[in-house]
């Protein structure tokens, strides 16, 4: 983020994060708005990755995310961040726990804004994870994660943006969070795939993709996240005042320019891959891996840079995909490669490329290597990706280790054949293998609370009133105006009375039937079995 300009009073110094007038409110609450639609485009995209039977568990699981991460970052994840008590260290912050300034705060403006901008961060790194851990993750299990994962991206997020974090006093930059959110949120989805092991018979038959559930839902999630992504990085400037405007446009620009190279990048790897064909998920994960390069350093670059940076991140998704299934490491949507492998790269392209932004101190008046800046820049961003990697790795397992020994966090086998929609959601699937894993499971185990689940999509009285309609329409005698009487007959229809919703014919027909003439052609009705 971008850090603001110097202190003129520093007998009354402001936290960079409150030190913000109202024109930069405005952007920053903005942008935060716009990086909450994110989680519909994460929705989207991990419900299109996975099989159909687990498409609605996948969204509740992004549910979950904002409701019980947001809950904790209110409670403790904005304070381990940016907390201002004494006790604050280079490690961990503490203080403003509960998160709500008294009224007479001169700062309580800020401090909403600030915490409403985190939020959506926190919230993102969060449900990065759930991609990685889809369609096998015990929900109940996956719900106490949720609510610690917290813990998990608040922490070194402090390290990297607040003022008493050891890698921003060390002169580490990562403006937008492609290691704070995207490495953070990528190595713990590779810890949590390592620890919850592949899906049923998911390497059967090599390491070949599984077909998506819903190609068309996962690219619409591609989008809404370009979308976001564009507020990501531009809202990171953290305000339009003074010089900050310029780069807030400069990174929108290069967030685009990243994307171009990452997409054109994709499109060609696809298409040598696969001799002339397109595979959906190369080229949706090569934009994403293009997207998280750029991020940590979006206005800090030319467009060319911009652009190499996002053909490099596009080429490190689709090679490091496959690469983790040879290793036996079920990732549904790519997470780790995404967000883990490409969060790495974009920490390390500031060191590289990095112009020094003047007059904003985001890097502390230093430049990349190939700017003449030296070597320190690439070193300590090394060593933020060396400590975030580990962090989020080390603390992912032993999290989900603890959450194991309370509450299984992989799926019994029969749920995971059934599917969690019908397991944990009661949402019944037509024409995926459902009805069949019913049928089969039958004999060993009570289907009773799900064998009787009407098919989601299907109105069952309706097709109960039909199958009347059908039965009564086989009777000579009955014509179309009594079958729908019959049918009608005890029922409220609200102001409309039955005759009124009759076709025309049909009430023509009962009109001369009331005159007793029964000469009338009957209204033939073509029905189809």
């Amino acid at each position: 983020m971008g850090a603001p300009l110097p202190q003129k009073n520093e007998s009354q110094h402001t936290p960079w994060l409150y030190d913000i007038d109202p024109d930069d409110t405005n952007w920053i609450i903005t942008s935060s708005f716009m990086i909450f639609t994110m989680q519909t485009g994460f929705g989207m995209l991990e419900s299109g990755c996975v099989s159909i039977k687990n498409e609605v568990n996948i969204m509740m699981k992004n549910v979950v995310d904002i409701v019980l991460g947001g809950l904790t970052y209110w409670i403790f994840g904005f304070a381990f961040s940016f907390g201002r008590s004494p006790l604050s260290n280079s490690f961990i912050s503490f203080g403003d726990f509960f998160t709500d300034p008294s009224l007479k705060d001169p700062l309580k403006g800020a401090i909403y804004a600030a915490f409403i901008f985190q939020l959506s961060f926190a919230t993102t790194a969060t449900t990065i994870v759930s991609g990685a851990m889809a369609e096998r993750c015990n929900f109940k299990a996956y719900c106490i994660f949720s609510f610690f994962n917290t813990a998990i991206y608040c922490i070194p997020a402090g390290w990297m943006w607040g003022e008493q974090g050891f890698l921003k006093k060390l002169g580490a930059v990562d403006i937008a969070g492609s290691g704070a959110v995207h490495l953070i949120g990528g190595s713990s989805a590779l810890a949590s795939a390592v620890m919850l092991g592949p899906r049923l018979g998911r390497y059967d038959n090599g390491i070949k993709s599984l077909p998506l559930g819903n190609p068309v839902n996962a690219v619409m999630g591609l989008f809404v996240l370009w979308w976001g992504w564009l507020a990501f990085n531009s809202g990171s400037t953290y305000g339009l005042s003074g010089e900050k405007w310029h780069y807030a446009a400069r990174a929108a620009v290069m967030t685009m320019m990243s994307s171009f190279g990452g997409g054109t990048t994709s499109l060609l790897y696809s298409l040598i891959k696969l001799n002339g064909k397109i595979d959906t998920i190369d080229i949706i994960n090569g934009i994403l891996g293009s997207l998280v390069g750029v991020t940590a350093g979006c206005f800090l670059y030319q467009a060319w840079e911009a652009l190499l940076i996002g053909c490099i991140g596009a080429l490190l998704a689709c090679l490091f995909m496959p690469l983790f299934d040879k290793l036996g490491i079920d990732d549904p949507v790519g997470a780790s490669a995404v967000h883990g492998v490409g969060g790495i790269w974009g920490v390390l392209a500031v060191g590289i490329f990095a112009q020094d932004p003047y007059p904003l101190r985001t890097t502390s008046g230093r430049s990349g290597l190939l700017r003449g800046g030296g070597w320190y820049l690439l070193g300590v961003q090394s060593l933020a990706c060396v400590c975030l990697s580990a962090w989020g790795l080390v603390s992912s397992m032993i999290l989900l280790w603890t959450i194991n020994k309370f509450v299984t966090i992989r799926m019994e086998v029969h749920v995971e054949l059934l599917g969690a929609d019908l397991t944990e959601h009661f949402v019944r699937h037509g024409n995926v293998g459902v009805s069949r894993a019913i049928s089969t499971l039958g004999p060993v185990l009570d289907t009773a609370k799900v064998i009787n689940l009407d098919n989601v999509g299907t109105n069952p009285m309706h097709e109960k009133n039909l199958n009347v309609v059908k039965n009564l329409s086989r009777k000579k005698r009955y014509r179309f105006s009594k079958i729908l009487k019959d049918i009608t007959r005890n029922r409220n229809l609200g102001i409309n009375i039955v005759g009124n919703l009759l076709p025309k014919k049909a009430r023509k027909s009962t009109a001369k039937e009331a005159n007793g003439d029964r000469k009338e052609k009957e209204t033939q009705i073509a029905w189809v079995n």
